[in-house]
């Protein structure tokens, strides 16, 4: 069945891998990036360029996630536009890397910011319709950095994802009665494709970086991203993270599971998760409210 699909941060990356594979399944995608005249317009362009080229509703959107009037005016155009949303997907996400210390507490606000407020600004818009008709599904881009083996220098970006993750867990359970459904994609680090680590953003208090770099700490940050990059596997596909969107979008309603993991390196997360995921399962059972696990239409 086609739907009409939100996804955040699509212009590069995962989001625009996910944006190309579910308009190419057939869906409505509305694919949003914060300025559409960034990068000389060059990514909105192309998503444009290739929806004339093979027939697809693919349609690039403005939407700022650290904006709530443009989360509000996204959500509006869409509505008016297609006359509904069925599917959000929280993709949206800003990588740093470098020492903790050296990080401003304002910079790990911004990460903050982008990673786990966006969302809110982006439920807060799309939840009255979605709540109103039921049916629908909210799919976060996780990272397997918050439950499984978790090298130095990306603190700010695993906390952010971390926070993202819990809220995630609880929107699912009180989404459920709505008959929205809930699913947490968990990506492994891809260190080719996505451009995720070239692109991560410095500390900015460099006296403080240099403390490390030059002292006890010199190197460590080239042997965790040579690891990093060793640990995958050589036939590691970063496409396989926009098929798993796409086939997670396609299953039948409350069939969908909770969590998907999408992990060649195999850093743990998965075994960890599926341990967590039990517990908050048995905890519910527990407390009497077991029905809030699956959604209710």
């Amino acid at each position: 069945m086609r739907k009409t699909i939100l996804i955040t941060g699509a212009s590069s990356g995962f989001g625009a891998m996910a944006a190309r594979e579910l308009a190419r399944a057939g869906h409505q995608v509305f694919a949003s990036m914060r300025d559409l005249a960034a990068h000389d317009g060059k990514p909105a362009a192309e998503m444009e360029q290739l929806a004339r080229d093979e027939g697809l509703a693919l349609i690039p959107i403005a939407l700022d996630v650290t904006s709530q009037p443009s989360a509000d005016d996204a959500i509006a155009r869409i509505l008016a536009d297609a006359g509904r949303l069925d599917v959000v997907i929280h993709n949206a996400g800003h990588m740093t890397f470098g020492p903790t210390e050296a990080f401003t507490p304002e910079q790990l606000a911004r990460v903050y910011d982008v990673n786990v407020l966006g969302t809110q600004r982006v439920n807060r818009a799309a939840l009255p319709h979605l709540r109103a008709n039921g049916q629908a599904l909210m799919l976060w881009v996780g990272s397997s950095s918050t439950r499984g083996g978790t090298p130095p220098f990306l603190a700010p970006y695993f906390a952010a994802k971390a926070g993202m993750d819990a809220l995630a867990q609880s929107y699912a359970l009180e989404l459920a009665r709505f008959g929205i459904e809930t699913t947490i994609l968990v990506p492994g680090a891809f260190t080719k494709g996505t451009m995720h680590f070239e692109h991560a953003t410095p500390p900015e208090d460099e006296e403080r970086a240099n403390a490390y770099w030059s002292g006890p700490y010199a190197g460590v940050e080239k042997q965790a991203l040579k690891g990093l990059a060793a640990l995958e596997p050589a036939d590691a596909d970063v496409q396989s993270v926009a098929r798993a969107i796409r086939e997670i979008v396609d299953m039948p309603h409350g069939k969908r599971p909770f969590r998907v993991h999408v992990d060649p390196s195999s850093d743990g997360s998965e075994i960890v998760n599926a341990v967590a995921d039990r517990m908050r399962a048995q905890l519910l059972e527990r407390i009497g409210l077991a029905d809030l696990l699956h959604p209710a239409r």
